[in-house]
Parts: C-alpha cells; sequence; structure tokens
C-alpha cells in the first residue's frame, strides 16, 4: 500500500522503515500533524499513518475519503483523536495498535513516582550546580503507602506487578477486574473508594466520555490530603484547572504526569526558544511538587519496533482481505 505517515520524528521513520523491510509497502513521512487542513498531503495515497495528537475529525475524514483514503492507523492503543461514526460513515477502516510494550509505560510509571517522591530530578538539578544541600529533598517511601490504580488493563496490570515488591497496600479499580493479577490487588467496587483510600492514585484508562476528567473538584475533594496523582494514560483524564486549584491548596501533594489535555500544540515539539502561550500549562511548571515529562512513556526501542511492527502488518491485513483484525468499530467499542 501507499501509506502516508503524519507526526513523525526521526525514531519513527527509522523504526516504520526498518519494519517496513518484511512488509514492502510503500511509505512518505511528513512532520506535520493530520488535520483537516493538512488532509492534502494524503492525496494519492492509499492509508494514512497516524499518532495521538493528530486531529481526525468529521471534516478530516470527509476530505480523507475524497482523496481515497482506505485505512487510518494509528501508531497507539488510544484512538480518541478519530471520529470513528464519521470513519465508518465514510467506509473508511479505523485500527490501532492494542498492545505494543505494556513494560515501557509501566516501568515509566513507577520511574515518576519514585523521581518525584524522592526529588531525584530535583537533587540532579543541585547537584549540576555544585549545591550539595540536602534541605528540602526529604522524600517519601512506597513501603506501607496504599497505592491506587484506576484501570488494569495490560498497562494497569503491569504497574500492579511493577508495584508489588515494594510493600505497598495495591487497590485496583476496573469495570472488568483482571483474574492475572488478583492475588496482588484488592479490588475496590466504586472509583469514589480508590480515591477515598489511596496515598498514591495512578491512572491506566483510555479517554472515554465517562473517563473525561476523572479528576475533577468532586473527586478530589474525596481523595486523601496531600495525594500523589499520576497519569500516563490521556491528558483529558484530568481536569487541569481542578488539579491547580487542588495543588494550591495542599489538597494534592504531588503531580506526576506524562500527558496534558492540551497537549497538541506543546508536545514532540521544542518550543525552547519561544514563549509557551498556553497559561495553564504555564502555571503547572510553577509547583514545585509537580514532574511534567512531554509523553515519552511509550518510548523504548523495544516499543517502537513492536508499533512499528504492528501497524504495517495491518495495512497488509487490510490489503490482503480488506479486514484488519485490529479495527476499531463504534460496535466493539460499546461492546456489541
Amino acid at each position: 500500500m501507499k501509506i502516508a505517515c503524519f507526526s513523525t520524528k526521526r525514531y519513527d521513520i527509522d523504526s516504520l522503515t526498518s519494519g517496513n523491510t518484511r512488509f514492502g509497502h510503500e511509505l512518505a513521512f511528513f512532520e506535520t500533524r493530520l488535520t483537516a487542513e493538512t488532509t492534502a498531503l494524503a492525496a494519492g495515497f492509499d492509508g494514512v499513518c497516524i499518532f495521538v495528537n493528530d486531529d481526525v475529525d468529521q471534516a478530516a475524514i470527509a476530505l480523507l475519503a475524497q482523496l481515497g483514503v482506505k485505512i487510518i492507523a494509528t501508531r497507539s492503543a488510544g484512538y480518541n483523536q478519530i471520529d470513528l461514526a464519521a470513519a465508518e460513515a465514510h467506509s473508511i477502516t479505523v485500527a490501532r495498535v492494542p498492545a505494543y510494550s505494556p513494560n515501557a509505560v509501566s516501568e515509566f510509571t513507577v520511574g515518576l513516582i519514585l523521581t518525584l517522591g524522592r526529588q531525584i530530578h530535583r537533587a540532579y538539578n543541585r547537584v549540576r550546580d555544585n549545591n550539595f544541600e540536602l534541605e528540602g529533598l526529604e522524600g517519601l517511601e512506597l513501603n506501607q503507602k496504599t497505592i491506587g490504580v484506576f484501570g488494569t488493563g495490560r498497562i494497569g496490570a503491569k504497574v500492579i506487578k511493577n508495584l508489588s515488591g515494594f510493600g505497598s497496600t495495591l487497590l485496583a479499580y476496573d469495570l472488568y477486574p483482571n483474574p492475572d493479577i488478583a492475588p496482588l490487588v484488592e479490588y475496590v467496587a466504586t472509583p469514589a473508594e480508590l480515591f477515598t483510600r489511596a496515598d498514591i492514585l495512578t491512572l491506566h484508562s483510555p479517554l472515554t466520555p465517562k473517563t473525561y476528567h476523572l479528576v475533577n473538584t468532586e473527586t478530589i475533594a474525596q481523595m486523601k490530603d496531600g495525594v500523589f496523582l499520576v497519569n500516563t494514560s490521556r491528558g483529558a483524564l484530568l481536569d487541569t484547572a481542578a488539579v491547580i486549584e487542588g495543588l494550591k491548596s495542599g489538597k494534592i501533594g504531588y503531580l506526576a504526569i506524562d500527558v496534558y489535555e492540551v497537549e497538541s500544540d506543546l508536545f514532540f515539539r521544542d518550543l525552547s526558544n519561544q514563549v509557551v502561550q498556553d497559561d495553564v500549562f504555564a502555571r503547572l511548571l510553577t509547583f514545585p511538587n509537580v514532574l511534567v515529562t512531554g509523553h515519552q512513556a511509550f518510548l523504548t526501542h523495544r516499543a517502537l519496533a513492536s508499533i512499528a511492527e504492528t501497524t504495517l502488518q495491518n495495512f497488509t491485513d487490510f490489503a490482503q482481505s480488506g479486514q484488519c483484525r485490529n479495527a476499531v468499530t463504534l460496535a466493539k467499542i460499546s461492546g456489541n
């Protein structure tokens, strides 16, 4: 197939090019995001390959259909950036990468907890300035802490397994409990119970209408004073304005995020010589108890190779049969 790959960085080009040696697709790479305004770049291509911050809304899909695009494959497990109803209306198949390397995100999640909890990032910066003062670097231990995990799919389950050796009490909430981790965790009946009991709360859920702003003014009020929040899933699980108020009041004691709800104009770009125009994001960076990374939890050599393999296989399956086992449909996500 002729495939237009959007939002590509050098690591994407390297992994997709290397993986394509056995598939033989014709790949073209564009650093720009796919939006309704950039769909013209997909002219002459059979399919498009996108990432998390592309904006494949109804208008974009209508234009892609006019260009003859038959399949949209995202290099991610999540697909909230794609209007599925519009894709089905225009007979465009949507495919994803359901599992590439749960270890990558789960290990990064634990890394964020340890880095922020033990002030490792601040200590690193001090030592670089020849400042060896320990004042202000007091940290917390995970031992005997209660850690709540919201969502126990592939990544959430790995997080629980990785945390199980720290001597913490592990709680979890999921509509569909995972039997593989049953001996390691106590499932609670409601999100409210998870929020109420957890010292540390880490989110591992897709973004859906039901999970949008899962952490908001009301749910933050249910949490323990000084709660430690971690989000490596999707930025819009957090109501950022409410989180800032929680940080200001001290209700939220620590915040570690690898995603941000309005990240598309920020992440995956070098803005070091520019003034960031997002005042909410800029405010987040002023807190000493906040650690932000730029959506890098997935970024390991193994994960990139796995993403490329599955994505290219999705295109091959579609080219050969018109179907794809990793296709996403409204019927599938509604459970019908």
